[in-house]
């Protein structure tokens, strides 16, 4: 599958000065090894792959000398494998795994900085928040990677045409041919369950059919499960799994702001914070903070005590909530958790295009804005609707207040611009912002 990290890659790669190792994050199963072995296939002479979950005599290698000679000349025998500094990716997978490893990349920088290496880990965030870890601030480049985005779904299913039209249309804002517009709503009913594994693409676009996803979705929540407790306290790890299991009804109802109170009776930010932090920083959930203003910079006029959450990969929220293929093709859902669906899918989208999630709301009157993004020293509101029917009072009240130079609606209507400068983008365009 062609991922849009490559790009990322081979701008590393061909870095003139300041090349710093590569930390490669993200939830486990979006594809980070892949990628990497993958791109050491296409774009170097050979590649050293080490995986520290499953390799316990480098593991326990690591916890000697952690000079760059010493580590090179090991992994050069023990894959009877020339490492050139330029010709040859190292790659140490699960780097989680192995804290000694993860400090070595200090070293790889300061010391080696010729060698290219790149790690990757499925649950970095929680690892490094342990206080025995010792990350190497400031000596390595990171890159976090999602799930599939739309896009990317279009190409891996042989519609990479598609992508090039939705971006045509997009930069010039006119209408879609109608008949291609449906098309591409349909399609994007059908990544809204399927979502960006890529292990569940893969199956689809093998089999053509939507029948056996639920299971390898399924597979993936039980391993995300699994981590929970490998990474957690037992205590921690009950909390944890309840937080996770209460994401479709935190999404399920007309205020998407997350509630303890669905966690279990009398759950409290006191008991459950760590667990709603730990989730954040594996990877498993997106987090989108509330603002209180709507001018730049945003992340200035943060309140604290109100968040929204999002799975992180919108298919995943259709396993968890059950529902099945019919359900979303057919359109056969209540109109509460079609807007849910809508509104994971474009902040899944969002956070793989660079954005950091916020939204708005005002006391009064109420109004709610799903997101504002910040861009070239604007901020952005974003409102989006799953059908064609949408209502923009609280577009108008956020424009009174703060005269932004744009407004993006985004939902089943074609493209379009009214003359108050609201774009009105469809729902399958949103990777291009």
């Amino acid at each position: 599958m062609k991922r849009f990290i490559t790009n990322d890659l081979l701008e590393w790669k061909n870095m003139m000065s300041g090349r710093l190792p590569l930390l490669l994050y993200g939830a486990r199963q979006v594809g980070k090894t892949y990628a990497l072995q993958n791109f050491g296939r296409e774009h170097y002479k050979n590649t050293v792959y080490v995986n520290f979950e499953r390799m316990t005599v480098i593991r326990d290698f690591f916890q000697g000398s952690l000079e760059p000679e010493r580590i090179l000349k090991f992994l050069s025998e023990y894959f009877a494998e020339e490492i050139h500094p330029a010709d040859t990716l190292i790659i140490f997978d699960e780097i989680q795994a192995c804290e000694r490893a993860l400090t070595s990349l200090k070293y790889f920088a300061e010391e080696a900085p010729q060698y290219h290496v790149a790690a990757a880990g499925s649950l970095l965030g929680v690892a490094i928040n342990r206080e025995n870890y010792s990350f190497p601030v400031g000596k390595v480049i990171m890159k976090t990677m999602y799930p599939l985005r739309f896009d990317e779904f279009l190409s891996a299913t042989g519609n990479e045409h598609l992508v090039s039209l939705i971006r045509e249309h997009f930069e010039q804002m006119c209408e879609m041919p109608e008949q291609t517009h449906n098309e591409l709503l349909l399609w994007l009913r059908r990544y809204l369950f399927i979502g960006g594994m890529p292990a569940v693409v893969k199956k689809y676009t093998e089999e053509d059919s939507l029948v056996n996803l639920p299971d390898m979705q399924n597979m993936i929540l039980s391993a995300y499960t699994a981590d929970m407790a490998k990474y957690s306290s037992a205590d921690e790890c009950t909390k944890i799994r309840n937080a996770f299991r209460s994401m479709p009804a935190q999404l399920a109802k007309e205020n998407r702001k997350f509630q303890y109170k669905l966690i279990r009776r009398g759950a409290t930010a006191g008991l459950f914070g760590d667990s709603i932090s730990w989730l954040v920083m594996s990877g498993v959930v997106l987090e989108c903070d509330r603002v209180t203003r709507g001018d730049v910079p945003l992340a200035v006029s943060r309140d604290l005590t109100s968040f929204k959450l999002y799975m992180s990969d919108v298919g995943l929220l259709s396993a968890a909530s059950g529902i099945m293929p019919e359900n979303v093709l057919r359109q056969d859902l209540s109109d509460v958790f079609k807007g849910a669906l809508a509104e994971n899918y474009v902040a899944q989208t969002l956070a793989s295009c660079g954005h950091r999630l916020f939204y708005w709301t005002s006391d009064s009157p109420t109004a709610e804005v799903d997101f504002l993004i910040q861009k070239e020293g604007l901020a952005i509101p974003v409102e989006v609707k799953y059908d064609t029917n949408v209502h923009v009072k609280s577009l108008r009240h956020f424009r009174n207040m703060y005269h932004p130079a744009k407004v993006l609606r985004i939902s089943a209507r074609n493209f379009g611009m009214d003359e108050d400068g609201l774009y009105a983008v469809p729902l399958y365009a949103a990777f291009c912002l």
